[in-house]
């Protein structure tokens, strides 16, 4: 397991659990009572240390390699999985993949950003980063469900958008407007996830939905903390103080009213008990849908619209 900086203290403990292991394999010692009292400690230090994660901490674990990736939840909760590729336009961007599927006993289409998880599938998937032929082909797929009227949902992990020159010069900033535009206009229910990293309009661009969801260890803003201590600071030193200003923690956001609902993580986070955490990702996504099938598509459309604008004039009073 990958150990992030604040973690040490369990690495250590963790580490003498597993010498004993391999003690009592070799030597036949029951030392199980000693495993067992540290397992307990583990636990508790694991209990403190998340309990009380500072907005730069928690904008690491939300970047942890060994969480689980939207191909993750895709494989554990959506049967008959169908990927759909390409915008019809321009090219095939695995950035963003989506397809039709079956979650728990309906219908749907799935879209989310994905980061890959080693060195070749993260260049494949250009680290979750898309272009505008992502969001496009997140476009065509949002309208094709509403079409065949079908449950969205989406799955967001993101540093951002694409930066790239190429990028550009195909109408990124379009791209993404005319997603986030899509996702106010369809009439069929939308309900949107951050499962890791939620930066910026590459995120806003999939997530305009019906519900929005946070994991309880991710995170979302307009700008990484890096790259607002590089405005604002004029160095990336500052991306602590920067993650706090920014107000990106699942808990600050539910206060401020701008998701709806956080998603409990295991202890020690989603990347140390993965079953768990897509399971609650699962009965919380069937929660918030379950209320939605029965409206009618101009109801949820003008209430997803509704609930948008509300934001915006709540931060002008």
């Amino acid at each position: 397991m990958n150990f992030l900086d604040f973690e040490k203290p369990i690495a250590e403990l963790e580490g003498k659990i597993e010498e004993l292991r391999h003690l009592s394999d070799s030597d036949e010692i029951n030392i199980a009572e000693e495993i067992n009292r540290l397992q307990i400690k583990v636990e508790r230090v694991l209990k403190s240390t998340y309990g009380k994660l500072t907005p730069w901490q928690k904008t690491q674990v939300a970047r942890h390699p060994d969480r689980p990736h939207m191909s993750t939840y895709v494989e554990r909760l959506i049967g008959d999985f169908t990927p759909l590729a390409g915008d019809r336009g321009f090219g095939e961007d695995q950035a963003i993949i989506g397809g039709l599927g079956r979650f728990k006993g309906h219908s749907v289409m799935i879209i989310g950003h994905e980061k890959g998880r080693d060195t070749d599938s993260r260049v494949r998937h250009n680290f979750g980063m898309a272009k505008p032929e992502g969001y496009r082909k997140a476009r065509r797929l949002m309208e094709m469900a509403d079409h065949f009227r079908i449950p969205v949902i989406t799955l967001v992990d993101t540093a951002g958008a694409y930066p790239g020159v190429d990028a550009e010069a195909r109408g990124q900033a379009e791209a993404i407007a005319r997603s986030i535009e899509t996702c106010l206009n369809i009439r069929v229910p939308l309900i949107s996830v951050i499962i890791g990293e939620g930066g910026s309009g590459g995120a806003i661009a999939v997530a305009a939905g019906n519900a929005v969801l946070m994991m309880e260890h991710s995170i979302y803003s307009v700008i990484s903390p890096e790259g607002c201590a590089s405005i604002l600071w004029r160095s990336g030193d500052a991306a602590k103080e920067a993650a706090e200003a920014l107000r990106l923690t699942a808990q600050d956001l539910f206060k401020l009213g701008v998701i709806d609902d956080i998603v409990p993580e295991p202890l020690g986070a989603a990347h140390r008990s993965p079953e768990i955490a897509i399971e609650n990702l699962g009965d919380h996504i069937e929660r918030a849908l379950k209320p939605l099938l029965g409206l009618e598509g101009g109801v949820l459309r003008a209430r997803r619209r509704e609930k948008f604008l509300a934001m915006g004039q709540a931060g002008l009073a």
